[in-house]
């Protein structure tokens, strides 16, 4: 998968001297992945190239790289069975479907290597599994549309049939945390340095998922209508303009120090933050903090608990939380509202006082 030199000026009505090697313009994920591939498949089978294709076409790098690592299980899956994948049928799929329900996640192997793991998770949640399985279905989907041209000979998604597991829309098995919790890891955050708490700062202040906050530069920052900005791309590609509020602001300033370039939130080499980086600060701060809910803690923990107490407020409107989340669907939203857990919170307790409120005019009455 090496690119050649293409004529970037040829003269008109003619055609550049030379061609470029398309994959040559993929993302480093989709490269990565179909040299990967290209490991365990003969020479000119089109199944490591069509991957990459795939892979390539998803929008950000934190959906590439998503996209990647559930592949993967699947890809290991037929090949160590002895099926090409690109060959496989509603048996194979199906099976593999029962396969997820048990199979041990990979884990990291406490004093191994760097970056070592090894099958002793616990089985994917119902979630995750649907999620998988939805990514299989997403290539074979665009392995039958690239067939044609391509002449694989494939014409139908074999996970189409398989079934997935039910969710309910309404269930969130994030572990949230109260503001009084919140408080204590910002503090910690702010005990460790001028970038955590910003970045901590922000990601609560702001509803921003991980991935957002890390692919933002300096350059995104601005002013509009008296608020300061930040214009944020949202999981798909989107972007949006967000406010900041002016604690997260003074923070951000604080850390900044007048840098006007490159990433907002970068290493000393002027890098983005890793992801995994992140992902173990904020366990270990939640740690440092006494957080209840430390050892599940995670990046969009911060999130989920910036959406849970904007709904707290008894004069939150859904559909305002909504957009601060930016969630396109209102019932996303809901998940994250404790209130309608509480049992004091039954309309029960309501209708019970007025009801005997009423049988005793009733009785005074008779």
């Amino acid at each position: 998968m090496t690119s050649r030199e293409i004529e970037l000026h040829p003269t008109v009505g003619q055609l550049a001297a030379t061609a470029n090697d398309p994959t040559a313009d993929w993302p480093e994920e989709a490269i990565a992945f179909a040299r990967e591939l290209a490991g365990h498949y003969p020479d000119g089978d089109r199944f490591p190239g069509v991957a990459g294709a795939w892979i390539a076409r998803q929008k950000t790098a934190n959906t590439r790289r998503g996209y990647v690592r559930q592949f993967r299980v699947w890809e290991q899956y037929a090949r160590s069975s002895g099926n090409h994948p690109l060959q496989a049928r509603f048996a194979l799929a199906e099976a593999f479907a029962r396969y997820l329900e048990t199979a041990p996640t990979m884990q990291p192997v406490k004093g191994g290597r760097r970056g070592e793991k090894a099958p002793t998770g616990k089985p994917r949640s119902d979630t995750a599994r649907a999620n998988l399985l939805s990514v299989c279905s997403s290539f074979h989907t665009y392995a039958v549309r690239a067939s044609k041209e391509l002449g694989l000979g494939i014409d139908a998604d074999p996970f189409a049939l398989v079934p997935r597991p039910d969710i309910d829309p309404d269930y969130s098995d994030t572990e949230g945390s109260t503001e009084e919790e919140t408080a204590r890891l910002l503090a910690v955050a702010r005990a460790e340095g001028p970038r955590t708490y910003a970045l901590f700062l922000a990601i609560y202040t702001m509803a921003l998922r991980l991935d957002s906050a890390l692919s933002a530069v300096t350059e995104d920052l601005g002013h509009d209508k008296g608020h300061r900005t930040l214009n944020v791309r949202l999981k798909g590609g989107r972007r949006k303009k967000k406010p900041i509020p002016p604690a997260t602001s003074h923070a951000l300033d604080i850390y900044l120090d007048g840098r006007t370039t490159g990433p907002l939130f970068q290493t000393r080499t002027g890098r983005p933050l890793d992801p995994a980086y992140v992902w173990k600060l904020v366990r270990r701060l939640a740690t440092k903090a006494g957080l209840a809910n430390a050892a599940t803690f995670h990046p969009h923990v911060l999130k989920h608990d910036a959406v849970t107490h904007a709904l707290d407020d008894p004069k939150a409107k859904l559909h305002v939380v909504q957009d601060f989340a930016d969630h396109k669907d209102p019932r996303t939203t809901r998940r994250y509202d404790r209130r309608k857990n509480r049992l004091a919170n039954s309309p029960g307790y309501g209708i019970a006082a007025r009801m005997a409120e009423l049988l005793d005019d009733e009785e005074e009455a008779v």
